[in-house]
């Protein structure tokens, strides 16, 4: 992509995107933090907490490559649109139960499934049009910002969750849901945001193909995706069983839950501001040292004796912050390295491959977490992830992924009418 700042109106259009997608996610995210709490508060058990994970991230592995190839085919700004829309619908349905007193553990899970579904739409579709709206010497630094936005998010969603849900009835918490993403889709509606003209369409499944083969057949990108998924595989359960650890071993309550959250969230925005700054050039290395700690602070919250959730909140802390420097450079690799029309399709990949392996290993914890306690699984997921990536340093292919280059020039952030 040629420089984007031709286009005046990249940093006004840019920013108000960005901020009301933050406001969307703050509220999808207080929406998450009180849906876990009151599965937790009502049911204390790890299945029926770990399958609300599962049913909040499969869908995402079954659509997840759809949505990607729909994103390269149509108008993304629409797809984002409509995801948004039926997301919120999603709630309010739930807020109507609420306040009925019908609410039932099922209509949770069909809810969570609605809004994982729309997830795999709305996200290829972003992150591919980020590309079209800031200049190419942008792109690390726009990643840093989402993950900013993402960290400041957590600071305030959980603590405003808490504060909801001691506050009042679950049915009035959860409408900010929607409100919030009423404020999200209103700049994606104002403004026009350029999308290249797509290649002639094949059949559709010619079209997935593509996106599958494009990273099948680079070595370096395979075995990124490969650490990723195992990554997600065996840490990501920890992030659904927060809520579990804090009962169980801290013997705490959802405003200590939120203190965990809101540290974790603090470390995002640390970690996306360091991304930002430093605009990291040596972004496979980045990745690597970045999920190495990030791993290996996870299993500080395990470690930490039960009078000591202070030192689960230090490892929190420093997992966010290392994770954001490690995975925000991923971003902004694949937009710089994958053709823009098939972007859509490769984030939907990796997208598919972070679903699919956090609810197996969900599925996988739920036993091992009966034999070894939340505390002990904790340690056991930190500390295996964190030594699977340091193998990555053994890929000379990945090492060598950040001197790739696309062989086709995405479109300019100027181009082309968006609808």
């Amino acid at each position: 992509m040629t420089s984007s700042h031709t286009d005046s109106n990249w940093k006004l259009r840019y920013f108000s995107i960005l901020f009301g997608q933050g406001l969307s996610l703050l509220g999808s995210s207080l929406t998450q933090f009180v849906l876990l709490w009151w599965i937790t508060d009502s049911t204390g058990s790890v299945a029926r907490l770990a399958s609300a994970g599962i049913f909040a991230l499969l869908p995402q592995a079954i659509f997840g490559t759809v949505g990607g190839t729909i994103a390269d085919r149509h108008n993304r700004k629409w797809i984002m649109i409509t995801a948004d829309i039926v997301a919120a619908i999603s709630v309010l349905g739930l807020v109507i139960l609420f306040h009925l007193d019908r609410i039932e553990l099922w209509h949770i899970y069909t809810a969570m499934i609605v809004r994982s579904s729309m997830h795999a739409f709305q996200q290829p579709a972003m992150n591919a049009t980020i590309p079209n709206l800031v200049p190419t010497d942008f792109l690390p630094r726009a990643a840093g910002m989402t993950q900013t936005i993402s960290g400041i998010v957590l600071v305030g969603a959980a603590p405003l969750g808490a504060i909801a849900i001691a506050a009042m009835p679950v049915s009035t918490a959860l409408l900010l849901d929607p409100i919030t993403a009423l404020l999200g889709i209103a700049p994606l509606a104002v403004f026009n945001i350029p999308q290249g003209k797509p290649q002639e369409k094949q059949r559709f499944v010619q079209d997935l193909q593509d996106g599958i083969s494009f990273v099948w057949k680079h070595l370096g990108l395979r075995t990124l995706f490969g650490i990723i998924g195992f990554m997600t595989l065996v840490v990501v359960p920890a992030f659904t069983l927060v809520p579990l650890l804090v009962k169980e071993h801290f013997n705490g309550g959802a405003s200590q839950v939120a203190f965990l959250q809101s540290l974790g969230g603090a470390g995002l925005i640390i970690g996306g501001a360091i991304v930002a700054i430093a605009a990291p050039k040596r972004k496979v290395r980045w990745f690597l040292n970045g999920f190495i700690v990030a791993c290996s602070s996870v299993s500080l919250a395990g470690i930490a004796p039960a009078d000591g959730i202070w030192i689960a909140g230090i490892g929190w802390a420093l997992a966010s912050v290392f994770y954001v420097c490690g995975r925000s450079p991923v971003t902004a690799l694949l937009q710089l390295s994958v053709p823009n029309h098939l972007q859509g399709r490769v984030f939907a990949l990796l997208l598919t491959i972070e679903a699919v392996s956090a609810p197996i290993g969900l599925a996988l914890m739920i036993p091992i977490g009966e034999i070894t306690g939340i505390r002990g699984l904790f340690i056991g997921m930190g500390f295996t992830a964190g030594f699977v990536t340091l193998l990555g340093y053994l890929s000379r292919s990945l090492l060598d992924l950040e001197n790739s280059h696309p062989t086709h020039a995405a479109p300019t952030a100027n181009v082309g009418p968006g609808t």
